[in-house]
């Protein structure tokens, strides 16, 4: 129930004739309305019903206290006068990259930034409207106008805005925990996966010497009619926007499940894209050479498209997410979608897993995205018997899948992850002597027991399990272009996992990663794939771009208990190769290592024998 000035909305599930009985009782039913779970509800209001149902919002939401994170959404500035705004998004909390051009959002750029904002703070907009009782927010915001209000920016000079952008946030509040989103793209300077100069600026911004930054992007959309007949043809073929080259940031492509159209206007026009499928504009890095990262990394909803057979689709309300829009004395709700809400959604997420979990490295909230993502049904079923190519092509559509915050927060007793925040020296000098500066080698791996319930693994014996495996961590990239054509001289070094095999020796675990390693760092071919793929993993060698990787086994419960340990590895890199006063080669790296045993339909506890090993309290029954 929601109380206005003049009215009482109650949400009511009743039978026509209890519904008369109630019209007929008295005075007190001003009208009926069918309730209805889509945003032309709100955006067909008049200005004072739409004005009431945001004050009641406002006064409802508590703000985030003084130690929380914040959410820093770079892009067209944010009207704060929005009443659901000026409760998450204070007064000096508002930046601009030239002084000229103001705070406030700006119609040239049709509100994106205010837009950007509701859906950043809340989450699903509409539902906070809908739901009784406070909301307590959990994060701040913080919004950088990097956009000039009437204008477009030099390309030359987008990583040295971006960059003086984030500067400013950081100096006057240089110990608060935040996740920068930046929904802006641009075509221009695209190369087939080839990393820009606004891309390895932003590889830079989020490596930040070794503290990295955590950072959203978006995808970006197809800047061209929506045609049915040719989704998603025409979405494989338009490569991601610049700069989601970048290897550091969490990029958000855009997938939907909004397929039910109501409103009579447009009565027996379809929904575009399947339920569960990739949203008609969000772009992928299909027509990437594969040397390059996976983009999107994972997709959220960003709305479906509808066409009635004959013309181009349309962006329909009822296909829409809802959110604030910049100029509340008109309007104070629009319809939102594309990749820029999914990174909005993707912002919100990660910002949620860093209220719940304070103290984890932004490698691991970074992992946690990615290692909590699943693919829908839909896209689960283009991979089934699929082979390298067609694999390739899907995970360059679809990333690694929808996200799920329960998932990335919380075991279960059939499904337990574990977590390890650990770090490693990649390289290492030899041959050292006081007349020669030696020889840079790769260094060492790292070796992690995994602390299995063996004996309820061997119980389980031939029921079907899923091992996954994240690692996360962050690379400098090469400053400059000069061997940017191959993925090892643009990033300072790569790590790889390899997981045990059930019947292998430990000496005989060595002898594969060293070989995978150099046969990786020839730039050979793994076609028998030495080193961690193959054995019933499902990408194998795929999961090698970029600096995050993810994969699945699937296999028994018998054979994976004897799957016991996995091996961090390094492999290649430009700072093998600069040997210089800085000493690179002698840095360390963190990095986020994400394991997960899956057991559906099992009755037996797999998590709480893994907590007891390692020390964690499980509470009573």
């Amino acid at each position: 129930m929601l109380e206005f000035v003049e009215r009482t909305v109650v949400l009511a599930l009743a039978t026509p004739e209890q519904l008369q009985v109630s019209i007929g009782g008295g005075d007190a039913v001003a009208e009926l309305r069918i309730a209805k779970d889509m945003p032309s509800m709100f955006l067909e209001m008049g200005p004072r019903e739409s004005a009431d149902w945001a004050r009641d919002l406002a006064g409802r939401m508590q703000p985030a206290g003084p130690g929380a994170p914040a959410a820093c959404i770079l892009d067209s500035g944010a009207t704060r006068g929005h009443p659901i705004l000026a409760v998450g998004l204070k007064a000096a909390d508002q930046y601009t990259y030239n002084p000229t051009w103001g705070v406030g959002d700006s119609a040239f750029w049709n509100g994106h930034g205010s837009s950007m904002c509701g859906i950043v703070l809340l989450g699903d907009v509409m539902a906070a409207l809908m739901q009784a009782g406070p909301v307590q927010l959990e994060h701040h915001l913080e919004t950088v106008k990097i956009l000039p209000p009437q204008a477009e920016n030099d390309p030359l000079l987008y990583g040295i805005i971006t960059a003086k952008g984030i500067a400013q946030v950081e100096e006057r509040e240089p110990w608060r925990r935040r996740v920068y989103c930046m929904a802006v793209s641009s075509d221009f300077g695209l190369s087939r996966g080839r990393p820009s100069a606004w891309s390895a600026a932003i590889d830079t911004i989020c490596y930040a010497g070794g503290t990295p930054r955590l950072m959203v992007l978006a995808a970006g959309n197809l800047r061209c009619e929506i045609v049915a007949a040719e989704y998603p043809e025409a979405n494989d073929t338009t490569q991601v926007e610049n700069p989601a080259q970048a290897w550091n940031a969490i990029v958000a492509g855009a997938y939907t499940d909004k397929i039910t159209i109501t409103h009579d206007d447009y009565f027996e026009w379809i929904a575009l894209a399947p339920a569960g499928e990739l949203a008609p504009t969000s772009r992928t890095s299909v027509v990437w050479d594969r040397q390059w990262p996976i983009r999107p990394d994972v997709v959220f909803e960003g709305g479906n498209y509808a066409h009635d057979g004959v013309n181009p689709a349309e962006p329909i309300n009822d296909l829409q997410s809802l959110t604030t829009h910049y100029q509340p004395m008109n309007h104070l709700f629009r319809t939102f979608g594309d990749t820029s809400g999914a990174a909005a959604l993707c912002t919100n997420m990660v910002a949620r897993i860093m209220v719940a979990r304070p103290e984890l490295r932004p490698e691991t909230v970074r992992g946690l995205i990615i290692h909590s993502a699943e693919w829908t049904s839909a896209m689960r079923a283009r991979f089934d018997e699929a082979n390298f190519n067609v694999k390739l092509s899907m995970l360059r559509r679809y990333g690694w899948g929808v996200p799920d915050l329960d998932r990335a927060l919380m075991s279960t007793a059939t499904d337990a992850t574990l977590i390890v925040e650990d770090s490693l020296q990649p390289l290492r000098l030899v041959k050292q002597t006081p007349r020669s500066k030696g020889e840079i080698k790769s260094g060492y791996m790292n070796l992690h027991q995994l602390p299995w319930p063996r004996d309820e693994l061997l119980a389980l014996g031939e029921h079907d399990v899923e091992l996954r495996v994240t690692l996360s961590y962050f690379v400098e990239p090469n400053p400059g272009e000069r061997g940017w054509t191959q993925r090892h001289k643009y990033a300072s070094h790569g790590l790889r996992f390899a997981v045990k095999r059930a019947l292998e020796r430990p000496s005989a675990f060595q002898t594969r990663i060293n070989k995978a390693a150099t046969i990786e760092e020839q730039g050979q071919a793994r076609v028998a794939d030495p080193g961690g793929g193959g054995d019933d993993w499902l990408l194998g060698t795929l999961r090698d771009r970029g600096s995050i990787h993810s994969d699945i086994w699937r296999g028994t419960a018998a054979d994976l208990a004897a799957r016991d340990a996995i091996a961090v590895y390094p492999v290649g890199g430009w700072w093998k190769e600069k040997h210089d006063r800085e000493q690179r080669w002698d840095r360390s790296i963190r990095y986020a290592l994400l394991i997960s045993i899956r057991a559906v339909g099992a009755e037996t506890d797999i998590y709480t024998p893994i907590a007891t090993q390692i020390g964690i309290g499980v509470p009573a029954a």
